[in-house]
């Protein structure tokens, strides 16, 4: 697998101690990997796809911090189109994946992050109890994307990222049944409540049913 990754992947990885916030241009570049232009370029184009590099007009090239979820973007995306079923399993490898680093994940928060939840919650009822009512589907999101918070795996981070952008991609954000929404927010509610009075096994049993909430989801 390494072995086959492209000369320009290469040049990213071998550099990481010294300063790549600017990458020389592709002629300096061609000529430094002893790669051809239009060759360089394309694996420049790929890079850029993943999210390794950011190219602007007046700042040229620059190196972006790793993180798993635009490949996983792009190739979810793309699943999606070709086959719409593809969301449904890669949710239930989210489930699988929320499920395993939920203890770890809980025992993880900081006090701070244990309000930033009750804050959340506070927030989606107030949507959800407004004149007209909100879907709360940025609390949603930042709710389960926050518990994970600490874990410190970018990996899960890029996983569980990858789900909500393609949450909203196939619908899902846009409308729920009323009840149904109240039902998800009361787990919630329970699940950070029991986070909060570090019983974590509860919060544990609440997240699995809660998960359970999207096959009885209207309108899927």
């Amino acid at each position: 697998m390494l072995q086959n990754l492209s000369g320009f992947f290469k040049y990213l990885a071998s550099h990481k101690e010294t300063n790549l916030d600017r990458i020389p241009a592709l002629d300096q570049l061609s000529k430094d990997l002893g790669i051809n232009r239009a060759a360089l370029r394309e694996q420049v184009a790929v890079a850029r796809a993943l999210g390794l590099v950011s190219v602007k007009p007046r700042t040229g090239m620059r190196r972006l911090p790793y993180t798993f979820t635009p490949a996983l973007q792009q190739s979810l995306g793309y699943a999606i189109l070709d086959e719409r079923s593809n969301f449904e399993s890669y949710s239930d490898l989210r489930n699988h994946v929320e499920s395993a680093y939920f203890s770890q994940a809980v025992k993880s928060l900081l006090p701070e992050d244990v309000e930033e939840l009750k804050e959340l919650v506070q927030k989606a009822w107030g949507k959800l109890r407004g004149h007209p009512a909100k879907i709360p589907h940025e609390e949603h999101r930042n709710l389960h994307l926050l518990i994970y918070r600490r874990l410190n795996n970018i990996f899960v981070t890029g996983l569980l990222e990858a789900y909500w952008e393609a949450y909203e991609a196939v619908d899902l954000s846009v409308f729920a049944d009323y009840a149904y929404l109240t039902n998800v927010w009361t787990y919630h509610a329970n699940m950070v409540e029991a986070i909060e009075d570090g019983k974590f096994d509860s919060a544990y049993q609440i997240l699995m049913e809660h998960t359970e909430l999207i096959a009885t989801r209207p309108n899927l």
